[in-house]
């Protein structure tokens, strides 16, 4: 079946997606804060973020344990905005410390996201691109590649858009300068798998983003905010558009200061600071990045 990103899209065919997806990264930022992180206050904690801010946005991402059902129980969801749903669970397996992919296409595939309300799948991958496999331990990388193969191969029989967002890891002993490189490397081969949309880590410049769009090739890419402050990630997110990337998908960028705050005081961030955040960006992106029809057919 043919898919479409329309429906997460906004009218110029470019990406102004919230995050709120975070799960296990959420509760730590509560806890750190010192704020309550049982799962109600994560619930509410969403619920809080896409009501207020799901009106500016092309599209939603959120996750079926924490989000879909009391943000739909709230009515949150702000109608204009296409749902996107995580299809990875969290956490998901390690071995000796680093993290292995893992899919399950009857619980966790399109039906899933289908059955939830949601229009996108999207699968998250940390990965170390080209992990050489010793003697005698799993190939951590190709079981990345076949998992994200899998995703594509149902996402496409469905007719359903696959989003995959890889954070890349580092090995130990390998050089911090190296991991922009491994953005771009990472989105090569990822790309050649033929996903619908990349959700991809920042790539350290502008000859980066050159160079991501140019691996990318056909596949439309979206940056993502990883939690830098937001003056930094609106420079970043202009950078990337003016180098082919197709838009954002972010969250902390907007709401990172929220899990300070509780009840009405955490509402009102929301609807002024937050939503002033992505009002202000989604300005300065007009007539930046290419469609992702442009992108698509290229």
């Amino acid at each position: 079946m043919p898919t479409t990103l329309d429906q997460i899209a906004n009218e110029a065919g470019t990406f102004a997606i919230l995050a709120m997806d975070q799960r296990g990264t959420l509760r730590k930022m509560l806890d750190k804060a010192g704020q309550p992180s049982a799962d109600q206050d994560l619930s509410d904690f969403k619920v809080d973020v896409i009501g207020a801010l799901s009106p500016f946005a092309s599209g939603v991402l959120t996750d079926v344990e924490y989000g879909v059902g009391p943000v739909r129980a709230a009515a949150a969801l702000d109608e204009r905005a296409g749902l996107l749903i995580s299809s990875e669970r969290s956490p998901q397996p390690t071995w000796n410390g680093e993290q292995r992919t893992e899919y399950s296409s009857a619980e966790r595939g399109p039906d899933f996201v289908a059955e939830n309300g949601g229009v996108a799948l999207k699968f998250l991958v940390r990965w170390r691109p080209d992990r050489p496999a010793g003697a005698d331990e799993p190939d951590l990388a190709r079981e990345a590649l076949d998992a994200v193969r899998a995703v594509i191969a149902d996402c496409r029989r469905a007719g359903m858009p696959s989003v995959i967002e890889p954070l890349v890891t580092l090995l130990p002993g390998d050089d911090p300068a190296q991991k922009h490189r491994l953005v771009i490397r990472s989105a090569e081969l990822l790309a050649e798998l033929g996903p619908d949309l990349l959700k991809l880590e920042w790539p350290g410049d502008a000859q980066g983003c050159a160079e991501v769009s140019k691996v990318c090739g056909a596949v439309p890419w979206a940056l993502l905010s990883a939690g830098v402050a937001y003056e930094e990630f609106v420079q970043r997110v202009l950078t990337a558009m003016d180098a082919g990337a197709t838009g954002y998908i972010a969250g902390r960028a907007f709401w990172g200061e929220a899990v300070n705050l509780t009840g009405d005081e955490r509402r009102r961030f929301l609807r002024t600071t937050a939503v002033d955040r992505m009002a202000a960006l989604n300005a300065a992106i007009e007539g930046h990045g290419r469609p992702w029809r442009e992108v698509a057919t290229a």
